[in-house]
């Protein structure tokens, strides 16, 4: 038995894996209707989700199969008292597989050392988001046909953004990544991804506060929201929310080939003209999300269409 909790516990052969089977879902549904007939999947989501936990669900259903779950900690046992460990062993009596949420780092990887069934991590505070990464990869490969030799502009909050975390340390291991990190100090990439993935992986890379001044040398530019639910006090959080924008104005200083993602919601930090613009992928991006989640539901439990 298999469980997913960070991105590196697949290798770069199981990733390509995964979206070679992903692309065929997009491209052929019908032949995964009922891949998952009679299997359930448990969505035990600790703190709100909209995309995650719909994406999760839509594609059990997809693949034939059903969904039972919490979608917040107060619908829960834990709001008595309950461990994620006794949770998991709980669910795995009536159900074949569990997408968590926690907003504690590192909780789905203690409710995977007692579960006996496959449990995927859907986010665990400001940590890993492995199934956003794949999504992103999916995304990326689905939209310009590699995963290598490509320059990643990553703006926003970097530091809480476990969606960059993730990004970064999958990214890492294909050849001729270069990323471009851009943000106020305040929200740098934390000291484990700089020095545990990118000095000691010797990915090159830049940092900027100007979104203007490196968007002319980018192949993918993803943007993130400042997380309200991350900082300690709302001072700061007013101060930075709105420290970068993406507009048509500074979209015509990027390339004609660069594409815009973002793990979404959005607040305000894309316009929504830009919704218009070609180069924009996101809500694509949400709809390659369901793809890969089936074929690693699929992988999980072991089944094949």
């Amino acid at each position: 038995m298999k469980h997913l909790l960070s991105p590196l516990d697949l290798s770069v052969d199981e990733i390509d894996g995964l979206i070679a089977v992903a692309e065929d879902i997009a491209r052929s549904p019908e032949k995964y209707r009922h891949v998952c007939d009679g299997k359930k999947l448990a969505t035990c989501f600790y703190e709100p989700s909209t995309r995650t936990r719909l994406s999760f669900e839509s594609a059990m259903l997809s693949l034939g199969g059903s969904v039972l779950g919490f979608s917040s900690a107060d619908s829960s046992s834990a709001a008595k008292g309950e461990s994620v460990a006794d949770t998991a062993r709980t669910i795995a009596c009536y159900a074949d597989i569990i997408a968590m949420r926690h907003p504690k780092e590192g909780a789905p990887m203690v409710a995977s050392l007692r579960s006996p069934i496959p449990i995927i991590n859907a986010g665990d505070g400001g940590h890993q988001h492995p199934t956003q990464t794949l999504t992103d990869l999916l995304t990326i490969h689905m939209e310009k046909g590699h995963l290598d030799n490509l320059t990643i502009g990553l703006c926003g909050d970097l530091k809480f953004g476990r969606t960059v975390h993730s990004l970064i340390t999958a990214l890492s291991r294909y050849p001729g990544i270069r990323f471009v990190l851009i943000s106020p100090d305040e929200l740098r990439v934390p000291g484990f991804v700089r020095d545990g993935v990118l000095y000691k992986n010797d990915i090159p890379f830049e940092e900027h506060d100007s979104l203007e001044a490196a968007l002319p040398k980018l192949d993918i530019l993803y943007m993130t929201r400042v997380q309200r639910e991350r900082f300690f006090n709302e001072e700061d959080y007013i101060r930075l929310k709105d420290r970068y924008i993406l507009t048509i104005e500074k979209m015509s200083l990027a390339r004609p080939e660069m594409i815009v993602m973002h793990p979404m919601p959005r607040v305000n930090e894309i316009s929504v003209e830009v919704d218009d613009d070609p180069r924009a992928v996101y809500f694509k991006q949400t709809q390659y999300g369901v793809y890969i989640r089936m074929a690693l539901i699929m992988n999980l439990l072991g089944l094949e269409a």
